[in-house]
């Protein structure tokens, strides 16, 4: 895509699951904000603020458009990443609504060890459950009463889904639990897994959807009322005497700062913003490349005896190790040809290492940006190595 012009000739950038690359538009309305309204929103009257702050308004709107969430049910507010919006959260329920926390034996380390502290720091139990091969989790199975739930809706080693993500949902609030969803790699190619769900909070990565690096928090109104008074600080409170305060989150126009103690990345705002008005515009064919691209490398990997597939089915994001073959001398091998690729256990070191007890791992994790020319290259290399 002619959005990507600064790849250079050869380059092959396999590793958006970390962080995507960012297409023009993003890249030119974060340098608006640096050169044409460089100002601190929600806080000033001068034009520069005023633009600021329509341009942050804009993009929480974007953002609840795009999951197709109601503003009169959810509350967009944005962190510094999905492991430090699903922290914020636990870090500030009422355990009195609580008697245990879940988590799935798949997850990132972010919600992984984010459960773990939860449950070390309150004394609730807690629970790491099982996921089917394709993602899905079995309702039947698990007591889920009075639960806090925190469970990807994509895999970020192979892709795998929560494709039962309604059913789960709506069995955590019918036990009287509450359910976090890390979607953050679910955003940039699989938004639709999220659309219209109505979980307790979505927590996910703007960096991954071709967006500059920022967190995003979506959460029911309702979770307001189980939150501690945990974590504050400027930009959170309407007045503050000696030894009390206001908290601005009670005005429902501000319930967003909730989340958002101290100065935002108004910038990095503005660029999500500009990256969903671009995904927005992403034509059938290019979409349809993408995936031709991943069936195609998934389908070289899968043909040689030699590669060891974690992913059972194709998807954008494909991890595997070659059979007597370190992956990090593989991920160097790669890099010497300007194939940029991920190696070792992706933060997600518990399920990887120590319940499927596979090596350290190379992973292809592909994107818009990703040219035809880039899956040939990638099969010519890998065949030398291969074979």
């Amino acid at each position: 895509m002619e959005d990507f012009d600064f790849l250079g000739d050869g380059e092959v950038y396999l590793d958006g699951a970390c962080q995507s690359l960012r297409p023009r538009p993003v890249i030119d309305a974060i340098n608006s904000y640096y050169t044409e309204h460089n100002s601190c929103g929600e806080r000033v009257k001068y034009k520069w603020g005023v633009k600021t702050d329509e341009t942050v308004e804009e993009t929480r709107e974007l953002v609840l458009k795009f999951i197709k969430l109601p503003s009169r049910k959810y509350t967009v507010s944005f962190t510094l990443n999905t492991t430090y919006g699903i922290n914020l959260i636990l870090n500030q329920l009422d355990t009195k609504y609580f008697d245990k926390v879940v988590t799935s034996e798949i997850e990132h380390n972010s919600p992984f060890l984010a459960t773990m502290a939860f449950s070390q720091r309150t004394g609730l139990l807690r629970e790491v459950i099982k996921r089917n091969d394709d993602g899905s989790i079995d309702i039947k199975n698990h007591d889920f009463t009075r639960a806090v739930v925190v469970v990807n809706c994509a895999s970020n080693f192979d892709g795998r889904k929560l494709l039962n993500i309604k059913e789960v949902v709506k069995a955590v609030h019918k036990a009287g639990g509450l359910i976090i969803i890390d979607a953050a790699q679910a955003m940039a190619h699989s938004a639709d897994i999220v659309r219209g769900i109505e979980a307790d909070a979505i927590c996910f990565s703007a960096h991954k959807m071709y967006a500059p690096s920022l967190g995003v928090i979506v959460w029911h109104n309702d979770l307001l009322e189980k939150l501690t008074d945990g974590f504050l600080g400027g930009g959170m409170v309407d007045d503050v005497e000696k030894d009390s305060y206001i908290l601005s989150a009670s005005n429902k126009e501000h319930r967003h700062t909730r989340f958002e103690s101290g100065l935002q990345a108004w910038g990095e705002i503005a660029g999500l913003g500009a990256a969903i008005k671009w995904l927005d515009k992403v034509s059938k064919k290019d979409w349809r490349a993408l995936e031709e691209n991943a069936q195609e490398l998934y389908d070289f990997l899968k043909g040689s005896d030699k590669v060891l597939l974690v992913n059972s089915a194709p998807n954008t994001t494909m991890t595997f190790y070659i059979d007597g073959f370190d992956s990090h001398l593989l991920g160097n091998a790669l890099s010497r040809e300007d194939i940029m690729a991920r190696t070792g256990y992706f933060c997600v070191h518990y399920y990887l290492d120590h319940v499927l007890g596979l090596p350290p791992l190379m992973r292809f994790s592909l994107g818009l940006h990703n040219r035809p020319g880039d899956i040939t290259k990638v099969k010519k290399i890998m065949e030398k190595i291969i074979y």
